[in-house]
């Protein structure tokens, strides 16, 4: 099932099934427990990001290729950094570039999101996908500047100003996708293709993911794993390419669909 979450004429906020004709079936009950699709028409004003996240955990040079064109060394272990969950942003809704703590070096990240649908912990890698809810589209967006050198040698500065994680177009239940390590992935800027791989260069493929992060830790439902990044960012290119105020930017993944978002300036007020 394709999942949305939107938001309808009265403000109220409410799930639907997407359907294959474009339109969406009213969703009763709690996602993360008991629900079902209805036959009500949902009626959608705003298109929202499909969870709100109770954590996002982000996995860092999780791909061979992208780690070779940082000159990285394949780490050992996951590397894990942080986001706000106050940096979600909606589908077509605007990544604000920094105008106030300012960065001239923002860049884009296509990444595969995992949303966790129970309770878990010290979860083996054989029983993950037990836990899983679904996968969503992500954009992994970071200010390279503020992670490479004024961040105080942490990454969490630059990764996490607000609208420094869209999500979306929709959650597509694990049932759906039986291996998420092998799905193309890309991020089109400007109507160019930027990034273009495949989930299968992961190093640290989705179940040892989960069983490193539950490991000695309870992850809720609702926490959002950003997987990781293909080669082909904006940092490693010969000149850079960082965004600017009126780009489009879209990320696609195979079975889940595009997620679009134009970036802009941070009001000054």
């Amino acid at each position: 099932m394709k999942i949305i979450r939107y938001q309808d004429p009265q403000g109220h906020v409410k799930f639907a099934a997407q359907q294959p004709d474009g339109t969406a079936r009213e969703i009763v009950g709690d996602i993360f427990g008991q629900y079902q699709r209805t036959e009500k028409t949902a009626n959608v004003r705003t298109l929202l990001a499909p969870v709100e996240p109770t954590a996002i955990l982000c996995i860092g040079l999780n791909y061979r290729r992208h780690a070779a064109e940082g000159s990285a060394p394949i780490p050992k272990w996951p590397v894990l950094f942080m986001k706000s969950v106050g940096a979600v942003q909606n589908p077509g809704d605007p990544i604000l570039l920094p105008t106030h703590l300012k960065s001239n070096e923002v860049d884009y990240e296509c990444e595969l999101a995992v949303v966790i649908g129970k309770r878990c912990k010290n979860v083996s890698r054989d029983k993950a996908f037990e836990y899983v809810l679904g996968y969503t589209c992500a954009n992994d967006v970071s200010a390279r500047d503020w992670q490479k050198e004024m961040g105080g040698s942490q990454w969490c500065r630059g990764k996490t100003f607000d609208t420094f994680c869209p999500l979306g177009p929709c959650l597509v239940t694990a049932d759906e996708i039986t291996n998420p390590n092998a799905l193309s992935i890309k991020t089109i800027l400007n109507g160019e293709v930027m990034q273009d791989w495949n989930t299968n260069d992961m190093i640290f493929d989705v179940p040892s993911l989960i069983e490193f992060l539950s490991g000695s830790t309870t992850l809720l439902p609702g926490t959002v794993i950003l997987t990781g990044t293909p080669h082909g960012v904006g940092m490693a290119r010969k000149p850079p390419v960082w965004l600017k105020s009126g780009d489009q930017i879209t990320i696609e993944i195979e079975k889940i669909g595009a997620l679009h978002n134009p970036a802009l300036d941070e009001p000054s007020a």
